[in-house]
């Protein structure tokens, strides 16, 4: 998730009458009317998302955006004594990961209910709130669509060699490396990997903005990355500056990986009430149509609310069927990239 706009010091933006600040200042206000958000989520989504919060609840938004892997680390440096109240992801493992530390409270079930349940935490501790899905981009001058590959594995073969681009390090790419995993095997996950850093060479970047920018400027012919990417790359230089195109692995192919963004509230929260509302919202049909409508391009997956964005219909996806237990809290996957040198 590196190829976010990052918010790494202390900035204001001002919504109407009301102040989203990027730095929180101690642990939690005294106010009853305000919550703390940590968000490894987009910018801008997050902050349309928390204005209408704040107009429609007059709860005020303290808002912290990093690297979803970073605040996860840092909430549980924090412990009992976190400022946080909501911790928002683009993926489930930094979730899981809070949960398997016993640090998230449970979500209300008239709030889980408006998610369908494969999209939420098993045991009821964070709330799935939108969603997207592993692609291939490549050079529509480079690769034609018959010369591509059907399944990520086949990324690991000699003749892509100097052709592909990764972005090893990017929080997004480790539910592939699980899906590869669980399938295959830790020893072959991890042979894949190795080819992949050799055939990436120097294109192995640091955020999926990067491999999308490199493949359509012709750079390299092909990356693997989420399909918002390639659609917010359009959006910011226009179609006619296009000249790369997005395409799926094979139905279920371990490279076609549907990644579910989440919230979760901490139980060191001293704005219980706050925070669950907050929850509640994103999962809401007002929350959602934000999403569905956003310049973030992920999926709605709640409420029954459908992008309204010109991408592939939710419905006609196809992705391999690891689950979010299956995806765990991302340690595998940071394993055997570690291994692999990609981290």
């Amino acid at each position: 998730m590196r190829r976010r706009i990052l918010l790494t010091g202390c900035i204001s933006v001002l919504f109407g009458a009301t102040l989203l600040s990027a730095c929180s200042g101690g642990a939690g206000s005294s106010s009853t009317d305000s919550i703390t958000l940590y968000s490894g989520q987009h910018v801008q989504t997050t902050q349309a998302l928390v204005a209408a919060f704040e107009e429609k609840t007059g709860i005020t938004v303290n808002a912290r955006f990093d690297d979803e892997d970073v605040l996860a680390d840092q909430i549980v440096t924090e412990g009992s004594h976190s400022p946080a109240d909501v911790f928002f992801t683009e993926n489930s493992p930094p979730l899981e990961y809070l949960a398997s530390k016993n640090l998230l409270a449970t979500i209300d079930p008239s709030t889980l209910s408006n998610t369908p349940s494969k999209y939420n935490s098993t045991d009821g501790e964070w709330a799935g709130i939108s969603a997207r899905v592993s692609v291939m981009v490549y050079n529509t001058s480079l690769l034609k669509p018959s010369q591509l590959p059907t399944s990520a594995m086949q990324l690991a073969n000699p003749e892509w060699k100097g052709k592909l681009a990764i972005a090893g390090s990017e929080t997004d790419f480790q539910p592939i490396v699980t899906s590869v995993a669980r399938t295959y095997g830790q020893a072959a996950a991890l042979k894949w990997l190795e080819a992949l850093k050799a055939n990436a060479g120097s294109h192995n970047y640091p955020d999926n903005e990067t491999v999308t920018d490199e493949v359509n400027r012709g750079q390299v012919a092909i990356g693997i990355v989420n399909q918002y990417y390639w659609y917010r790359e359009r959006a910011t230089i226009g179609a006619s500056n296009m000249h790369s195109a997005i395409a799926h692995f094979a139905p279920h192919d371990v490279g076609y990986v549907l990644d579910v963004s989440g919230a979760g509230i901490l139980k060191s929260s001293t704005h219980q009430a706050e925070a669950q509302r907050f929850v509640a919202f994103l999962t809401s049909v007002q929350g959602q149509e934000i999403i569905a409508h956003s310049d973030s391009f992920e999926y709605p997956i709640a409420s029954g609310v459908t992008t309204a964005q010109p991408e592939t219909p939710f419905d006609q996806l196809q992705p391999n069927s690891i689950t979010i237990p299956e995806l765990g809290t991302g340690a595998e996957a940071i394993k055997l990239l570690q291994e692999a040198q990609l981290l």
